[in-house]
């Protein structure tokens, strides 16, 4: 299920003093960096990777990883790319995901409101 905006948004606020944990070299994103992603994904749930030059350009290689680990891309922020993918026992995100508070009370209507003092 694709994140919302909301979601998101709180995801790269968690995210953003996170350090890079997996770094794509010059060869690109291959079957060793996936592994990898794959395992920090699973250890942490969110993390940041950074994406070097290489065969193909930065939102390719997000998209590939994103599609290979069944991960979501929080954000691409120049070259670092912030990854979720949810834990299906013991997630740390679950609150995240429900959404951060209650909703907000419907606003008074004129009728509700008291009268006002001159």
């Amino acid at each position: 299920m694709p994140l919302t905006g909301k979601e998101r948004r709180h995801l790269r606020a968690l995210g953003h003093h996170l350090e890079p944990v997996v770094i794509v070299g010059s060869s690109g994103v291959t079957e060793g960096v996936i592994a990898a992603v794959e395992q920090a994904l699973n250890d942490h749930e969110l993390i940041k990777v950074k994406i070097n030059e290489g065969p193909e350009g930065r939102h390719e290689g997000a998209d590939r990883i994103a599609e290979a680990t069944g991960s979501e891309l929080a954000q691409l922020l120049g070259r670092t790319a912030l990854f979720f993918k949810r834990r299906k026992e013991k997630s740390r995100f679950e609150d995240v995901l429900k959404g951060p508070h209650d909703p907000r009370p419907a606003p008074k209507t004129d009728e509700d409101k008291k009268p006002r003092r001159r």
